[in-house]
């Protein structure tokens, strides 16, 4: 049996419009009245934001003061997830039919998310993803759990999934950040990086997947030809 582990965010899910969106209010809401200010383009925006430019930067080019860019960084941690701008996020081009054709293919099939539990399942209710991921197949946070650090806790997400899924002769992971290639590195499982998400190339290379590629379907694509020389490298 072939088994593909798949990251939420970045794989199925765009988030950078929500992003944006909480990017756009947390400038609005720390200016001064009267201040001006350089709205960055949503292009130049997600740019930095996939080159890890930290929060503080980000505002602090949007011209807000030292003040200002602590009180944007806080605002935006304390935003970015919940469900008013949840509802920003879109499906990555191509997610679904790739999705239909990997469950048409009988490969097994797990999303394995730092969402947690009603995040994840709001997002399932809204793009009918569900038909996807069994609940047996979805491994996110419990509600009210704290993230330590996504480079923590993907792994022991990791550890689980791979205790409790019937046995894979092998197993794949398509993630979009260093948190999705350590889970998959420490338990020896070829990994897949993708564009789509909140990564750039250049991010990505520095902790070395196996592969990089734009998005899922091109993922899909390696994969299948290729499962038994996982550890073909492309990056």
């Amino acid at each position: 049996m072939l088994r593909i582990i798949t990251d939420f965010d970045g794989p199925i899910i765009d988030v950078s419009p929500r992003y944006y969106h909480v990017y756009l209010h947390c400038l609005e809401e720390t200016r001064y009245a009267g201040q001006l200010l350089y709205i960055l383009p949503k292009p130049e925006f997600w740019a930095l934001k996939r080159a890890r430019v930290p929060e503080r930067q980000i505002a602090k080019r949007s011209g807000l003061d030292d003040d200002q860019a602590k009180a944007f960084a806080k605002m935006r941690g304390r935003i970015v997830h919940s469900q008013s701008f949840l509802s920003h996020d879109q499906l990555v081009p191509g997610a679904i039919a790739t999705l239909e054709r990997i469950q048409s293919s009988a490969i097994d099939l797990a999303v394995m998310t730092m969402r947690h539990t009603c995040e994840l399942e709001a997002a399932f209710q809204r793009y009918d993803l569900a038909r996807f991921f069994p609940p047996n197949r979805r491994y996110c946070l419990d509600d009210g759990y704290t993230k330590v650090a996504d480079v923590h806790d993907k792994p022991n997400m990791m550890q689980q999934a791979l205790a409790e899924l019937p046995p894979a002769e092998l197993t794949w992971m398509i993630g979009d950040t260093e948190a999705d290639i350590a889970a998959a590195k420490q338990y020896d499982i070829p990994h897949i990086a993708v564009l789509s998400g909140i990564r750039d190339r250049q991010q990505l290379e520095k902790h070395q997947p196996d592969h990089i590629v734009a998005n899922i379907t091109e993922a899909l694509e390696l994969i299948l030809p290729q499962t038994s020389h996982p550890k073909l490298h492309s990056a």
